[in-house]
């Protein structure tokens, strides 16, 4: 043996030569049969193993088929001389291949070989466990999604979706990024649509409605009539939700649709608002699996025809469904900002009024806070998403928050980090920031496959110029040059927990750790921010919505670190920045607790107070929450308080196990969810646990 693949690799051992010698005297054999994993017997082919040595050596710098071929046959002479005339299982050929190739001195050519069969093995059990995800899905629907419904449709988008995932982390993916997500140390948020598609929009609707749109079977005029406007805005929500993978949002519905409303009846104005709430709530997206997730932005807009908007689109939203039933969707967000709608006298203080008296009910609107120091400078420019995600500074153009949106996100682990540094901050501050490095990394990874898009692969959001300066673009043109206005945002859940492991106690216990907290994530911020400068693309930080995700990780930490009070002796971590659900706090300590948080997470954030009941009859209470979270500078925020509706006799209230009017134990229990609303029974488990944790804010 004078040649070797590499260079650098060790020449063969004595034993090894000696081996090699013997074969060589004897008289070459072959096998005739091979056993497979699962038991078949198939015929041997020799050919496999000097193709896999060939592409182990390839792979390190080498590559001699010559060579390939006389290692395949010391393979193959070796396991004679181990098996006799017993056929050879698959897995002893390969032990066989690693053996001699490391002992032939290839050991770089074994490495590779060891890593491509790793790889195989991955792939196959990927492929096993698929099957296993298909049968429980032909059962029932994961509810990873609680706006996935439990239909045909539902069935064969996550049959689809689990394909995908399999697909990308066994075959896209690189292997470290993927190793990643798989072992919970970050999470790839919606992995199914890796090189599909992009996340959300905020989307463009006066230009659409004034140009005329075409969703793919002709040109759609604009509208003459408030009902005709209504009907349409529909209709984008629900034909841009099928090009793209997050939520659709309007950036200024009052200020948009008001042209459409001009001169109109009050009632033909209510008529369309209320049309718009049924029709989101009724037409489904995604091939009919799911209602779009849509939010609307408005309440600042002081025209005429604007608050005409504002005012029938809350009142049609007050009413509810048709036999009164609170509405899922939209998700309304009321801007707030002086000297438009916030304090007496202001214009449009009386719609903030309303909005208030409508989100007393139906848990919307939330509100937003155009004076937050970090929003200020942009006027009323800034929307958010009911998801809480909010795209406004751009690297590459304005400052506006029509036609872009969040590329894809990413989410850490905070407590993993924080149990493996066992209390030493260093440790802890080291483990973060490689962790940062890779999650960027794979959103760099990521968004370059999204660049090399096309424009025809996603006909109505880019052909129909809804994206910022897609219209520029032709059909077969790659969409690069416009999603650089979109951002990349890494997020982080259970900080709680992770202050847990690390002090012993959370930020709403004390004052240290709260400090910490503000630490740690100004610290993240200011990585995020080195990210920014170093692709040249907009890359934030995202205080996580996480759903499915909070009890993925928190499952995986449990099995790997046992159970460790005040981090993972529950069924969830708890959301991004907030304040344990479980702790007692006031509503007033827990806003102030939080309200820094949302300076520091410019992709998005969101804080919640919980009450124990509509508060309807108590509005000055409402509004000095709300105001409250104005001082503490707050982004966007949101009153929860238990919804129960009687679907037989629609009386609503709060309901214990039947209804106190008809006695129906069939109860409606509607609540809010990462952002948006739904009906309980579609909340995962790690949800459910959560939500029964739930303590008001008194």
């Amino acid at each position: 043996m004078t040649r070797s693949f590499m260079k650098t690799d060790q020449p063969e051992t004595e034993e090894m030569s000696k081996v090699i010698n013997l074969i060589h005297q004897q008289p070459e054999k072959t096998f005739c049969s091979i056993r497979k994993r699962d038991g078949r017997i198939v015929e041997f082919n020799h050919k496999k193993i000097i193709t896999a040595i060939f592409k182990a050596a390839k792979a390190v710098g080498g590559g001699d088929q010559q060579l390939s071929e006389e290692l395949a046959a010391i393979v193959v002479q070796y396991l004679h001389k181990q098996l006799d005339s017993k056929i050879p299982t698959v897995e002893e050929v390969q032990d066989t291949v690693e053996k001699i190739l490391i002992e032939t001195g290839h050991a770089k050519t074994a490495k590779a070989y060891i890593l491509y069969r790793d790889r195989r093995t991955r792939l196959r059990e990927s492929k096993s466990e698929l099957m296993d995800i298909v049968e429980d899905i032909l059962v029932e629907t994961n509810r990873d999604n609680a706006n996935v419904g439990n239909s045909p449709s539902a069935k064969m988008l996550q049959i689809a979706s689990a394909a995908s995932k399999q697909y990308y982390l066994t075959r896209l993916i690189p292997d470290e990024m993927a190793k990643a997500h798989i072992e919970g140390d970050y999470h790839i948020h919606d992995l199914d649509f890796y090189a599909k598609t992009i996340n959300c929009l905020q989307i463009p609707l006066n230009r659409l409605l004034k140009n005329g749109f075409n969703n793919g079977y002709g040109f759609i005029r604009p509208p003459q009539k408030p009902s005709s406007a209504t009907a349409l805005a529909a209709i984008i929500l629900q034909s841009s939700q099928n090009d793209m993978f997050g939520g659709q949002s309007f950036a200024a519905f009052d200020r948009d649709m008001a042209e459409f409303v001009a001169g109109a009846a009050e009632d033909d104005v209510y008529q369309a608002m209320e049309a718009l709430i049924y029709n989101l709530n009724s037409m489904h997206s995604r091939a009919g699996a799911q209602v779009p997730f849509s939010s609307i932005n408005l309440g600042c807009d002081t025209s005429a025809a604007g608050r005409m908007v504002t005012k029938n689109l809350l009142l049609a939203h007050e009413k509810g469904l048709g036999h009164g039933e609170t509405p899922i969707f939209p998700n309304i967000i009321f801007r707030l900002k002086k000297g438009i709608n916030f304090d007496p006298g202001d214009p449009n203080y009386d719609l903030f009024q309303l909005s208030m008296r409508v989100a007393a009910q139906r848990l919307n609107p939330t509100f937003s806070f155009m004076d937050a120091p970090f929003n200020k400078e942009y006027g009323t420019e800034v929307a958010y998403m009911g998801c809480r995600t909010r795209v406004i500074a751009d690297r590459h153009g304005e400052a506006v928050s029509d036609g872009r949106g969040n590329l894809s996100f990413t989410t850490i682990n905070l407590p993993r980090i924080a149990i493996k540094a066992g209390q030493n901050l260093e440790i802890f501050y080291q483990g973060l920031e490689k962790m940062m490095i890779l999650a960027a990394r794979q959103l760099y990874h990521r968004y370059h496959i999204q660049a090399r898009l096309r424009v025809k692969d996603m006909p109505f959001l880019m052909g129909q110029g809804l994206y910022l300066d897609s219209e520029q673009l032709k059909a077969d043109d790659l969409i690069g040059s416009v999603i650089k206005h979109g951002t990349l945002s890494i997020g982080f859940i259970g900080l709680a927990e992770a202050l847990t492991a690390l002090t012993g106690s959370h930020h709403g216990e004390n004052p240290g750790s709260q400090r910490l907290g503000l630490e740690i994530i100004h610290y993240m911020r200011k990585i995020v921010d080195g990210f920014a400068e170093e692709y040249d693309l907009n890359f934030t930080l995202l205080a996580t919505p996480a759903e499915g995700l909070s009890g993925r990780f928190i499952a995986l930490d449990r099995r790997q670190f046992g159970v460790i009070d005040g981090v993972t002796d529950k069924e969830y971590y708890t959301n991004s920045f907030h304040v344990p659900v479980h702790y007692e706090i006031s509503a007033y300590d827990k806003i102030v607790i939080e309200g820094p948080y949302h300076q520091l997470t410019n992709a998005g954030h969101i804080s919640y107070v919980e009450l124990q009941s509509p508060p309807l009859q108590n509005l000055d209470a409402y509004e000095t929450i709300i105001r409250q979270m104005a001082v503490s500078n707050m982004g966007y925020a949101g009153i929860n308080f238990p919804i129960d509706e009687c679907p037989n006799c629609f009386h609503r209230g709060i309901i214990e196990d039947s209804c106190p009017s008809c006695g129906s134990t069939r109860i409606r229990r509607i609540r809010r969810i990462t952002g948006y609303l739904s009906t309980v029974d579609r909340f995962n488990d790690a949800k459910q646990a959560e939500l029964k944790d739930r303590k008001a804010h008194c």
